[in-house]
């Protein structure tokens, strides 16, 4: 399945006299994934979902300690960032992780951890000069 992408922005960067631009291209749905995440209830419900399992809105109630419609309307923000699947089986509807949505996620992480690294060697190397 090809994700749909958005030029979200471009970062001009400079480093002594160097000119570093960095054009970032993310998955649509990066945005989704860092609000839903940002909430702690939203992001104990879906811990506890990639952890235990498949649950039911009750079960995910007793857990998160709120009320069902709250746990309700943090399920909808999850489901919206593709954080949660569900199915319906009876009366009940059942809810579960889907830890690949995190995807987007772990690609901003690694663009942004290389570059921090590289901005960390670049201060260590710097630092050694000014000591000899």
């Amino acid at each position: 399945m090809r994700a749909q992408l958005e030029i979200v922005e471009k970062l001009v960067l400079t480093n002594h006299h160097r000119l570093v631009m960095v054009l970032r291209v993310t998955p649509a749905n990066t945005n989704h994934v860092f609000r839903a995440l940002a909430d702690p209830t939203r992001r104990a419900i879906f811990e506890e979902l990639t952890r235990q399992g498949e649950q039911t809105v009750h079960a995910l109630t007793l857990f998160a300690g709120v009320s069902q419609p709250a746990v309700s309307k943090h399920l909808a923000v999850l489901k919206r960032a593709k954080l949660v699947r569900h199915r319906h089986e009876g009366r009940e509807t059942h809810y579960g992780a889907q830890p690949q949505a995190l995807g987007p996620l772990i690609d901003w992480m690694t663009v942004y951890g290389a570059f921090w690294r590289d901005r960390f060697d670049q201060l260590e190397n710097l630092l050694e000069r000014m000591d000899k």
